[in-house]
C-alpha cells in the first residue's frame, strides 16, 4: 500500500527565505535511501545537496530543474510503502563514517545538511546462506523509521543524523529445481544488450538522469553541457568524458533577442549580493578615505619569509601582509571592528575579528570570513587565506562561512586595478581595498627612485567611526605596511 511523503525545501543558511533547483539527481521511479542526494539547490550564500529524510520510490518531482522555489514549499515526493512510521526522538548514531556534516564523499562533494532529524533506520543482518527466508524475516522485525522532513523556514533544527543504513531484507538464494527454474525465467525476461535495458526503462518511467558517473557530470556542469542532449558511447550508453568533449564543438550560442540583447536571470548569488548592497548604500552613511603608501619593505620581506620552513607549503602574498596590518590595527582600533544594532539602538563592539575576503567566484562575488583571524599566526594566516580563496573558487563554501563577519578586505589589486570605493559589507563597520602594487616613481631619502607602490581605500560607515578614528586606523594599516618592523610597537 503506497504511503507518499512529501519533503519541503529546508532553510538552509541562516534565514533564506527561497532556492533555485539547480539540478535533481533523481527521477520519477528511482528508488532512494535515507540521506541519498536528491537535488542540487543553489541559496543566496551557496549551493547544496539535500538528502533525502526518507527511504523509497519517488513518484513526483514538483519542480522543473532552474526553478526558484520557497522555503518550506514541497519538491518532491516519495512512496514510502506505508508500513512505516515516525517514533520518538533517538540519538544521533555513533561510529558511521558517511554522510556525517561537513565530510567528503568520494565525489568531492561535501554533505551540508544529513538526516534533519533525530531519526534512525535500525540496520538488520542478511539471513546466512541456507537459512530460511521466514527465519530471518521474523528476527527482522523492527520497522524502518523514518524522519519527519516539514521544517518549513523555521529556526529551531533538530540534531544532526548520521547516515541509516539500508534496513531491508533481501531473499536468500536457494538450491533446487524451483530455485534453478525462477532464475531460467528471470534470465528469459533480461534483455541481453544493457543499453536495451536503460532504454527500456526509460521507456517505462519516462525521462531519467543520463547515464553518467559524478566526475563526468561535475565536468559536464561546469562546461554548461546539459547530458540530456549528449549520446553516451560507453558501455551501456554511459556518457563518458570524451563525449561531454565532443558536445562541445561548436558551442551553443547565447540566447539572444532580435536586437542583440541578452537577458540574465536575476537569482542566487547574484539576486543576494544586489540587495545586500542596495541596504548597505542606503543604510549606513559611508565614508572613503585614501592612502598611497611604499611598501617596498613588505615586498622584500616577504621574499625572505618565503623561504622560511614554517611557511613551506602556503601562499605568502602581498594580501597576507595586508591582512596582517589590518588585525593588529583592530586591536588598537577595538571600534572599527563592530557593527550597528538598529532594532537595540546599540553599537556591538565584536570581541573577535571575523576577516571577511572579497572573492569572485564563477557564482558571483562571496564574502567568506575567518573566523577569530586575529588568534592565527602569520603561518596559520596565510594557510587559511589560501584555504578560503581555494574553497571559494571551487564553488565549495558553506553557508557559515559567509556568516558572522566583523570586518572585510578586498582585494581590487589582483585584478590590476589600483583602487575604489568599496561598499561595506552589510553588518560590518569598516571595509578596506588594496590596489595594486606596481613599482613607481617615489621620492626616497631625498632621491626620486623607483619603489613598490600601492594604494589603500577604506570604506567606513560614518555612525560608528569618525573621521578621525578612521584617519587614524588607515595610517596604522599604512604604516605597517610601509615598515613591517612597527608591529613591535603594536
Amino acid at each position: 500500500m503506497a504511503e507518499l511523503r512529501q519533503f519541503k525545501l529546508p532553510d538552509v543558511g541562516e534565514g533564506l527565505t527561497e532556492g533555485e533547483i539547480l539540478s535533481w539527481l533523481v527521477a520519477v521511479g528511482d528508488t532512494v535511501t535515507v540521506n541519498q542526494p536528491l537535488c542540487e539547490v543553489e541559496t543566496a550564500k551557496a549551493a547544496v545537496e539535500l538528502p533525502s529524510p526518507f527511504a523509497g520510490t519517488v513518484t513526483e518531482l514538483l519542480f522543473d530543474a532552474g526553478t526558484t522555489v520557497d522555503v518550506g514549499a514541497p519538491i518532491i515526493t516519495i512512496d514510502v510503502g506505508g508500513g512505516a512510521a515516525p517514533a520518538a526522538d533517538a540519538p544521533a548514531a555513533e561510529g558511521t563514517g558517511s554522510g556525517l556534516i561537513g565530510e567528503t564523499n568520494a565525489n568531492g562533494r561535501t554533505a551540508v545538511l544529513v538526516g534533519y532529524g533525530p531519526r534512525s533506520t535500525e540496520a538488520k543482518r542478511r539471513p546466512r546462506r541456507g537459512q530460511p527466508v521466514e527465519a530471518a524475516a521474523a528476527r527482522a522485525t523492527a520497522p524502518q523509521v523514518l524522519p519527519e522532513a516539514d521544517y518549513g523556514s523555521g529556526g529551531d533544527r533538530p540534531p544532526l543524523l548520521a547516515t541509516a543504513p539500508d534496513a531491508r531484507v533481501k531473499p536468500v538464494r536457494h538450491g533446487g529445481l524451483e530455485a534453478a527454474r525462477a532464475a531460467e525465467a528471470a534470465a528469459a525476461r533480461r534483455p541481453a544488450d544493457p543499453a536495451a535495458s536503460a532504454s527500456s526503462d526509460t521507456a517505462g518511467r519516462g525521462a531519467l538522469r543520463p547515464l553518467a558517473k559524478p566526475p563526468v557530470r561535475k565536468y559536464a556542469k561546469e562546461l554548461g553541457i546539459d547530458l540530456t542532449t549528449v549520446r553516451g558511447t560507453g558501455e551501456g550508453g554511459v556518457i563518458t568524458r570524451a563525449d561531454v568533449d565532443a558536445a562541445l564543438a561548436p558551442p551553443a550560442e547565447p540566447q539572444v533577442g532580435a536586437t542583440g540583447d541578452t537577458r540574465i536571470p536575476i537569482k542566487g548569488v547574484r539576486k543576494h549580493t544586489a540587495a545586500a548592497m542596495v541596504a548597505s548604500a542606503f543604510t549606513a552613511p559611508h565614508v572613503t578615505e585614501f592612502l598611497t603608501i611604499d611598501m617596498t619593505r613588505t615586498m622584500k620581506l616577504r621574499e625572505r619569509l618565503s623561504a622560511r620552513p614554517e611557511l613551506a607549503g602556503v601562499k605568502v602574498s602581498p594580501l597576507l601582509f595586508v591582512a596582517k596590518a589590518l588585525l593588529l590595527a583592530a586591536k588598537r582600533h577595538p571600534m572599527v571592528n563592530s557593527s550597528w544594532d538598529e532594532a537595540a539602538q546599540e553599537i556591538v563592539v565584536h570581541g573577535a575579528v571575523n576577516l571577511g575576503i572579497a572573492a569572485a567566484t564563477p557564482r558571483g562575488l562571496i564574502v567568506p570570513n575567518i573566523k577569530d583571524a586575529g588568534r592565527l599566526s602569520l603561518a596559520e594566516l596565510a594557510g587559511a587565506l589560501s584555504e578560503l580563496t581555494e574553497t571559494a573558487r571551487a564553488g565549495k563554501t558553506q553557508p557559515a562561512d559567509m556568516t558572522g563577519g566583523t570586518i572585510t578586505i578586498t582585494n581590487v589589486g589582483v585584478f590590476g586595478v589600483d583602487t575604489g570605493t568599496p561598499i561595506l559589507n552589510p553588518g560590518e563597520s569598516a571595509i578596506l581595498a588594496f590596489g595594486a602594487v606596481r613599482e613607481m616613481p617615489w621620492v626616497h631619502k631625498g632621491k626620486v627612485v623607483p619603489r613598490q607602490v600601492t594604494q589603500l581605500a577604506l570604506s567606513f560607515d560614518h555612525r560608528i567611526v569618525d573621521g578621525e578614528l578612521g584617519s587614524r586606523f588607515l595610517a596604522d594599516v599604512g604604516a605597517l605596511l610601509h615598515d613591517p618592523g612597527t608591529a613591535l610597537t603594536f
